[in-house]
């Protein structure tokens, strides 16, 4: 499948998708999917990272809600395109692609405080097996939704949907995080600092990739054809 834009005089760029296009209504589909399970699982992120001190959980749960506003810009991106409009809108496309990497950033600013903040105190959880559980149930439904984003964004050549997916894989990469420093925890109690020192790390790459993805919402070859990838 190609994709084809057009270069109307409009600063409001539009290219064009196959009529009866179900990539679109999948998008949304994701979207919702994403929101009603990040809600459920920040909210029981935050409610046990309180409950059980936990800086690494609690962080979690905070982003899970950075997930949840990157999906809601992929809905406001296909509001009023169910896919049997033939037009997408590129400005639109621009907006929330720099949208979702302001989110990247803040979460990337997240991610760096709250593992300095763990490495400063100390301190560390009782138990960290409710961030184990909820880790490992993150990991597997995040990568579905990974999966099935960039299918779906590379159908649309939507950076908006790529740039949700790459979100997406940032919390399996938190998830993991999370996940690798709670059994770690569980099996050497003196690695306590593993987490936060990964966080850290994985902050840095987090922000890059936001960085990368305003630098090019706000490019002037942006406009040339949404995230510049096409698909025989």
């Amino acid at each position: 499948m190609t994709l084809q834009t057009t270069t109307p005089s409009s600063s409001d760029q539009r290219f064009t998708v196959p009529p009866n296009n179900p990539f679109v209504r999948r998008a949304i589909a994701l979207s919702w999917f994403t929101i009603i399970y990040n809600i459920i699982e920040g909210c029981f992120s935050i409610g046990l990272g309180y409950a059980d001190d936990s800086i690494a959980l609690f962080g979690f749960g905070v982003d899970s809600f950075i997930e949840v506003a990157s999906a809601f810009l992929v809905l406001w991106r296909f509001r009023g395109e169910t896919g049997l409009s033939e037009q997408l809108s590129l400005e639109r496309e621009r907006r929330t692609t720099f949208g979702i990497g302001i989110l990247f950033i803040l979460l990337a600013v997240g991610a760096l405080a709250g593992g300095s903040i763990q490495l400063w105190q100390g301190s560390h959880p009782a138990t960290t097996l409710p961030g184990l559980i909820v880790s490992a149930l993150s990991l597997s439904f995040m990568f579905f939704l990974w999966r099935s984003k960039q299918k779906v964004g590379r159908a649309l050549n939507s950076s908006t949907v790529l740039k949700d997916a790459s979100c997406s894989l940032a919390c399996i990469k938190l998830s993991f995080v999370l996940f690798l420093g709670s059994l770690l925890f569980i099996l050497f109690p003196n690695f306590w600092w593993a987490d936060a020192a990964a966080a850290i790390l994985l902050s840095v790459f987090i922000a890059t990739e936001g960085l990368e993805a305003v630098k090019a919402a706000r490019s002037d070859t942006f406009a040339a054809g949404g995230c510049g990838c096409a698909h025989d």
